[in-house]
């Protein structure tokens, strides 16, 4: 189910078959169109997650509690679908109120300056299947840069409240140096305490709005 743009010859020749026979295109059409307009992430059923590795022997696992965010999905002319994240920081949770008080101060996100860390998308593109691939500008500290995250597209669905629901899988990795989150600490052992390399995960669930 197609709902980003797909950049292959398969593409093409399906631009062009539904061209020459407007029909075809009908037979196609529907599926797609339906899942156009605009959605509000639901974070009581979504999950923005992070790993980092510690200590250079184990992953400590995170995520944030508080978010919003929406999708436009745009059946007839996929390449404008878009996406949007707004997180606060405050709401940074590891399972350790000392280790989220340092994340917070000052070496680390400085959460009273910046409260908020963004994500636009710039770009989507379909992968083939259900495996999508978004681009956009994730801001975090004032500092914004481009990333990349892989999307898996688990489908549509009903709910028995009669929302009407998108879901998608996430992943990306970044260098949390190029945002300015150098802080570390060096081990006697060798190596530092908290890995520059940082995976985050997502697991959005998006409703449709009226």
């Amino acid at each position: 189910m197609g709902i980003f743009n797909r950049k292959d010859s398969a593409a093409t020749t399906a631009t062009a078959t539904a061209t020459a026979t407007p029909a075809a295109a009908v037979a196609v059409a529907p599926e797609l169109a339906a899942l156009t307009g605009d959605y509000t992430i639901d974070p009581a059923h979504s999950t923005l997650g992070f790993v980092a590795r510690h200590a250079m022997v184990t992953n400590v696992k995170g995520k944030f509690l508080d978010f919003s965010g929406s999708l436009h999905l745009d059946g007839s002319n996929p390449a404008a679908s878009t996406a949007s994240l707004d997180i606060k920081m405050d709401s940074i949770d590891t399972g350790s109120a000392d280790r989220d008080g340092h994340l917070k101060s000052a070496d680390f996100f400085k959460t009273d300056e910046f409260p908020t860390m963004t994500f636009r998308s710039t770009e989507a593109e379909a992968l083939g299947g259900d495996d999508y691939r978004i681009t956009g500008d994730l801001t975090i500290l004032g500092t914004t840069r481009p990333i990349t995250i892989d999307l898996e597209f688990n489908g549509a669905a009903k709910d028995p409240f009669g929302n009407e629901r998108v879901g998608f899988e996430g992943k990306a990795e970044i260098l949390r140096s190029e945002w300015g989150l150098t802080w570390n600490a060096a081990l006697e052992t060798g190596g530092v305490l908290v890995s520059d390399k940082i995976k985050l995960n997502f697991d959005i669930s998006a409703i449709k709005n009226a």
